[in-house]
């Protein structure tokens, strides 16, 4: 049995894991702590921690806020607890929504046998609160354990590009300037180490103060991190005596968020050539753009990953909306012939055709084992996994291009001697090309071509991505067809003229032209990975004109009105 393994939980007691939840990047939980959470009954923890652990709780599980407020920053269990629910159907809400604190609040989730995640920033190791906590569920007798995390002070220097050691393995301190006493300050003050000071964006430099009053020189070199290892990231270079002028040159103080946490490194080897050097994260191609997907969470699962991966921020909004055919006779009479041997082929063209013939099936009490002995296709990596998901594993997905084209490609020819059935059945949307169907009668198959669901307008997205749409709140915009340009246009209006504009290619390309949209970028191939790709490369060589310019490097949202624009065919 592995050492981490799940502990069982006590019948009246239950059992609390304190997780370290990092400094800000859901990327960065541990295995660990994902499994403690895909088994938890209830999470405990800050609005903020809660947006990155909660993709990895388990449906119906309850969600207790330790913070009254989610714009509070007010210290851990401060608040008055709220209670919310992740996916809106829980029914376990026997969890007090008040309690005297962070402490009692766990003790009293964790009664009744529950599993409870106490989840806190960085590593519970260096909270404020959690040993505390920790203390009182000993005391009651509530057993729990363990999970550390990366802790801020580590994580966001390396998302920073700020090496803390090198080979001549400098002495490295960490201090959390809130707490800090006056022998603190002066023994960091008379190192020659690298300094990492937790503090405020407001507080740096009167941080940086207290390191000069102690000793260190004025022209030693700082970094100053907020929001780190998350999109919203942003480093600032200086020294100990000009960080106060840098970040009001910067327009950055004074401001309302002035009270928000930054890591601030101070030593010789943050200085601002290595950075230039080592900055991985904030010289991705995408970083900080908010890409606008209009597709289903759905479809653009991969494609958002992707995006992700470039640094960016994808904002799916859906365009069309699946009903069932008018007529669903053809669909059943298909669905009939599938069990009776009627096919020798079924091919799925999208995870929507695979939801109605699985919706059929379950209609009829019918499971994955009717398609024994009947070959599948499938187009696109999340149609497979959407076949796979309902028990099916396809026996064709095409080798080139995710489309009907290349299914085309490397669907065999029918042959009278290998195949006892000449027939394919091919369920897809009614607006759907008839490419395929061309191309299987050409290659000598029957085709049943039958309309599995309708597609219609979706209803407009919420008020605020709307005007972020037409105000230039969004850096990209991905379109994948000529209908999803007509839909967007038609449920929220037309992007702002600062929106880079990606088509996959030249019909959509045309349709955005015919809708007064200026297209800047167009994928060398139909694939909606090669647009992602195309878009990173318009932002790279963006990225990398303004930095020989001279110019800082912003996002397209951050342009004037106006701007001019080049279009980019890569």
């Amino acid at each position: 049995m592995s050492p981490t393994a799940l502990p069982a939980a006590g019948p009246e007691h239950g059992h609390v894991t304190f997780l370290g939840a990092g400094p800000g990047d859901p990327g960065l939980l541990t295995l660990r702590a994902v499994e403690a959470l895909s088994n938890a009954d209830v999470l405990v923890a800050e609005h903020e921690v809660l947006d990155v652990i909660r993709t990895h709780a388990r449906q119906g599980v309850c969600v207790v806020q330790t913070d009254a407020d989610p714009s509070s920053v007010s210290p851990p269990g401060t608040g008055t607890p709220q209670l919310t629910v992740v996916d809106g159907t829980s029914t376990t809400a026997a969890v007090p929504a008040v309690a005297r604190d962070a402490a009692h609040l766990v003790m009293e989730a964790a009664r009744g046998g529950r599993r409870v995640v106490r989840a806190v920033s960085g590593d519970p190791g260096l909270d404020t609160y959690a040993a505390e906590e920790m203390l009182a569920c000993a005391s009651a007798g509530v057993p729990f354990e363990v999970v550390p995390g990366v802790a801020a002070a580590v994580g966001v220097p390396a998302y920073a590009g700020v090496p803390l050691r090198d080979a001549e393995g400098a002495d490295v301190r960490f201090v959390d300037a809130r707490t800090a006493s006056d022998r603190c300050w002066t023994e960091v003050g008379a190192s020659d180490g690298t300094v990492v000071v937790s503090t405020t964006l407001d507080s740096v430099a009167a941080a940086a103060g207290e390191l000069v009053s102690a000793g260190r020189k004025p022209d030693t070199p700082l970094t100053v991190t907020i929001a780190g290892t998350t999109t919203r990231q942003r480093t600032w270079t200086a020294t100990l005596g000009t960080i106060a002028q840098t970040l009001k040159q910067a327009k950055v103080l004074p401001s309302p968020d002035g009270g928000r946490p930054v890591i601030a490194v101070v030593g010789e080897r943050s200085s601002a050539a290595r950075r230039d050097q080592l900055s991985w994260f904030e010289s991705k191609p995408l970083f900080g753009w908010k890409v606008l997907v209009p597709r289903t969470k759905e479809q653009a699962a991969s494609l958002s990953d992707q995006l992700r991966s470039y640094g960016a921020v994808p904002h799916e909004v859906p365009t069309i909306a699946v009903e069932p055919p008018r007529t669903p006779q053809q669909m059943e009479r298909a669905v009939k012939g599938l069990v009776t041997g009627r096919y020798e082929w079924i091919a799925f063209t999208s995870v929507n055709a695979v939801k109605a013939v699985r919706e059929k099936f379950e209609e009829y009490g019918l499971d994955a084992r009717a398609f024994a002995g009947i070959k599948v296709a499938a187009v696109g990596e999340q149609t497979a996994k959407a076949l796979v998901a309902f028990g099916v594993k396809p026996d064709l997905v095409p080798s080139g291009e995710q489309s009907a084209a290349g299914l085309l490609e490397d669907w065999p020819p029918y042959d009278p001697v290998f195949d006892p059935i000449d027939r394919v059945f091919l369920p897809r949307a009614d607006i759907a090309t008839e490419t395929l169907v061309a191309g299987l009668i050409e290659l000598g198959w029957e085709v049943d071509d039958v309309t599995a669901y309708r597609t219609v307008r979706a209803s407009p997205p919420p008020a605020e991505t709307r005007e972020a749409i037409k105000g230039g709140g969004f850096d990209a915009v991905l379109f994948t067809s000529s209908s999803t340009v007509r839909n967007l246009v038609g449920i929220a209006g037309k992007p702002h003229n600062v929106t880079v504009i990606a088509c996959i290619g030249p019909a959509t390309a045309k349709t955005a032209e015919e809708h007064g949209l200026r297209v800047d970028v167009m994928a060398p191939e139909p694939s909606v990975h090669k647009l992602a790709e195309a878009l990173a490369d318009f932002g790279m060589k963006r990225r990398a004109a303004a930095l020989e310019a001279g110019d800082p490097v912003t996002r397209p949202s951050e342009r004037r009105p106006g701007a001019r624009r080049r279009r980019t065919t890569t």
